[in-house]
């Protein structure tokens, strides 16, 4: 299956350039072309293409806006354009894959792509393992479990959501918690607080417990407060999200100040 690319440049010659390079991989099916920030979230969520050439300064909403806009989606993996190096580390820090520094030449191009379909190949394998697992444990559960689909070095694994403590970002994976272990699923939080129970609240823009787990709450000097969990897990309760728990703070969503 060929891998879906858009670019997002805004020189001409640098598109064109990418255009010609990457034509000449039979394995690449170039979907479109961008020439600022505001083009490439609309393409990317309209086409969800598999990987995105992104350049890092644009006018406007640069390449670093634009990931920040596309949080909580699914990701496509990122290649960053750039003609400066200060934004090496940057990109990676971002989770690209990879990065190409203008001007770059035909070797260090077909360098990337070689990291680009190790990553994609990766990343199918394990979007093929939790179909399967998800679709099996469906079956077995009449449709009504949710299983979280985990991956780690050697083996695929499920976790039961109800055996789950908290839950917190690392990037675009979250690490589950449950008494026994902790494991990376390849999902980012803001996505999977959509699929998760009601109990299951928002502590701290990268935290969510499971409110069955909360054994107390214990007030700060600054507002804010610690989550107390059975375990002994303590945990920072930021104080705009109070309005999760309207039952102890007597809130309404967006009051969170």
């Amino acid at each position: 299956m060929a891998i879906r690319a858009l670019i997002v440049d805004d020189e001409p010659l640098a598109r064109r350039r990418l255009t010609r390079l990457l034509r000449e991989s039979a394995d690449v099916e170039i979907v479109g072309q961008c020439q600022n920030g505001a083009e490439a979230i609309e393409a990317i969520r309209r086409g969800s293409p598999d990987l995105v050439f992104l350049d890092v300064q644009m006018p406007g909403l640069d390449g670093f806006g634009v990931l920040e806009a596309i949080n909580g989606d699914r990701l496509p993996l990122i290649v960053f354009v750039t003609a400066y190096d200060q934004y090496a580390i940057q990109a990676f820090e971002a989770q690209a894959v990879d990065y190409l520094l203008k001007p770059f030449s035909r070797e260090r191009f077909e360098k990337m792509m070689s990291r680009v379909r190790s990553a994609a190949g990766r990343v199918a394998a394990d979007r093929l393992a939790r179909q399967v697992l998800e679709l099996l444990t469906r079956q077995r559960n009449g449709g009504d479990a949710l299983r979280l689909v985990a991956r780690s070095v050697g083996r695929v694994s499920l976790v039961n959501v109800d055996e789950v403590d908290w839950i917190q970002a690392e990037g675009n994976y979250v690490r589950v918690h449950t008494a026994r272990e902790s494991q990376l699923v390849r999902e980012t939080l803001g996505a999977l607080a959509t699929r998760l129970p009601a109990r299951f609240r928002r502590i701290h823009r990268s935290i969510i417990v499971n409110a069955d787990r909360v054994k107390e709450l214990q007030p700060g000097l600054r507002g804010d407060y610690a989550v107390i969990l059975r375990d002994g897990t303590r945990l920072r309760f930021s104080r705009r999200f109070r309005y999760e728990w309207p039952e102890i703070f007597g809130m309404e969503r967006g009051e969170g100040g």
